[in-house]
């Protein structure tokens, strides 16, 4: 059973686009040493759209090996076509993984009985012995897994028993755990939603799996585990101190044009990687068509920054001490930010 904080791991790359290993094995031991309760490797967040099927295997290797009796592993083996799921989700469990997250399909567009019928159930019959967790996001993909399918899938697949729900929709959540029942995982698929997610009793989720505990791993799990514990103002009091974080997995801003202005909003992992090269952490630039933050949207990630470390420094010492910067001088220094925005 899934609880705690999973983290949606990046891919951090080079000034010319490839894959930063070293750098990836850094961002892995950090989470290791922050304690959370697992990693997600290859998923959206790490861009996987964009990564070859061969970097796509090689990142999960590499979290599923430095995961190994440190934590769970899941591997992200979603796409828009069932025999690349299948060939994916089946290099997973050869690499070791517990469990592989499986996007809903995105631009096709099926059907939720035909997400059901042609695309989780035959990866859960293939491969009984790995966790399947359906991820209904329906604001990326274009498409949604309804929670009655997923009850039926629930009820015939042991391996089916976790979904990652990013619908922003709570009686859509709600209506999950009345088709799935009580003995189901779910969990939350949006950072700044989590809380209200938990403390549902008609929702009842067991966790996160985390973009923003791409930065603060240790925070993010100790907010789980308050409200695991059932200690809500401990976890209200988490969520206070991170919530500039927590709201910045997208960042909506204005941008002039010689037609007027238009509405920019840059989304995950853009603001996320943002963020990271500003406190020196590995990332590197996010691969195309995902570009730069515009001046605007950037400096509310760098305004957000210098909130959270002028409130609660505490939540960004882990990087100071794990990655040897300072904080306090990156946040100030303006240099940092150059290449960050068109």
């Amino acid at each position: 059973m899934l609880k705690g904080c999973y983290t949606a791991l990046i891919t951090p790359f080079t000034s010319d686009m490839k894959i930063d290993q070293a750098g990836l094995e850094k961002l892995v031991a950090f989470q290791v040493d922050q304690g959370v309760s697992g990693v997600l490797a290859a998923g959206t967040t790490s861009e996987s759209p964009t990564l070859s099927w061969e970097e796509h295997s090689s990142v999960t290797e590499t979290v599923c090996t430095m995961l190994k009796g440190k934590g769970m592993s899941i591997a992200g083996t979603g796409s828009n076509s069932t025999e690349e799921t299948l060939r994916a989700t089946e290099h997973a469990a050869h690499a070791g993984a517990d469990a592989a997250l499986l996007v809903d399909p995105y631009y096709n567009g099926p059907s939720s009985l035909e997400i059901r019928k042609e695309y989780v159930e035959p990866v859960a019959k293939a491969y009984p012995n790995i966790q399947i967790i359906p991820y209904v996001i329906p604001g990326r993909s274009g498409t949604k897994l309804l929670p009655e399918d997923l009850g039926i899938l629930s009820a015939k697949y042991p391996n089916v028993r976790t979904v990652k729900e990013a619908t922003a929709d709570y009686d859509n959540m709600a209506r999950t755990r009345v088709c799935c029942g009580d003995d189901f995982t779910i969990m939350s698929g949006d950072d700044d939603k989590t809380f209200d997610m938990m403390t549902d009793d008609r929702i009842k989720a067991a966790g996160v799996i985390s973009v923003m505990s791409n930065i603060v791993p240790g925070f993010i799990q100790k907010f789980t585990e308050a409200l695991l514990d059932g200690d809500r103002e401990e976890g209200d009091r988490l969520r206070t101190v991170m919530a500039p974080l927590l709201g910045m997995v997208g960042v909506a801003s204005e941008e002039e044009t010689p037609f007027g202005p238009t509405t920019v909003k840059a989304r995950n992992p853009l603001p996320l990687k943002t963020l990271m090269n500003i406190l020196g952490m590995p990332s590197g630039p996010c691969r195309r068509p995902l570009g730069k933050m515009n001046a605007s949207g950037l400096q509310t990630v760098l305004d957000n920054a210098r909130a959270v470390q002028s409130s609660a420094p505490e939540i960004f010492a882990p990087i100071g001490a794990f990655f040897g910067v300072d904080i306090d001088a990156r946040l100030a220094d303006d240099s940092v930010l150059n290449g960050l925005a068109y």
